[in-house]
């Protein structure tokens, strides 16, 4: 399937709290507003009116977007995916040989990453430098503030 979206459990969750606030809360507050707009009179030059009718536009927009990711959903944990190299869903620990710091990554994909939860994305310059390589590795990435150099640790797999 051309527009698989590969995530993790928490992450198709985390998809799914999302349509589901957009699909009622936030429906309702954007329809509370339009109502309370449409209510001041004449909404051809009614700033209100036109900022709640973009809101729902927006909204509507996001949660087809959510409807069509979640339809394509296939859950990593699932997948027969090699534990001894770097892939999605691996768990990476890596020393930083430029500064001796330790650091772990989950490499995810774009749709859940987040640097403060320590995910990162496959297509990220580091996620990309990081795919396919082994424990014990030595690996030099290139980001745009210069050249990144790690020891891979160890990998392990979300469970």
């Amino acid at each position: 399937m051309a527009n698989e979206v590969y995530l993790t459990r928490k992450g198709f969750l985390k998809l799914q709290e999302q349509l589901e606030s957009l699909m009622t809360t936030e429906r309702q507050k954007i329809a509370k507003a339009i109502g309370e707009a449409r209510a001041q009179g004449d909404i051809s030059e009614n700033a209100e009116y036109d900022a709640a009718k973009d809101a729902q536009a927006h909204n509507e927009s996001r949660i087809a977007e959510l409807e069509s990711k979640l339809t394509n959903v296939r859950i990593i944990e699932n997948e027969n995916i090699p534990s001894d190299k770097i892939f999605i869903g691996a768990i990476v620990s890596l020393k930083d040989l430029d500064n001796d710091e330790e650091l772990t990554y989950t490499l995810v994909s774009p749709e859940e990453a987040s640097y403060e939860e320590g995910t990162i994305s496959i297509f990220s310059p580091i996620g990309k430098g990081l795919l396919g390589h082994k424990a014990g590795e030595t690996v030099a990435i290139k980001v745009p503030a210069g050249i990144l150099n790690y020891k891979i640790k160890k990998i392990s797999r979300l469970s």
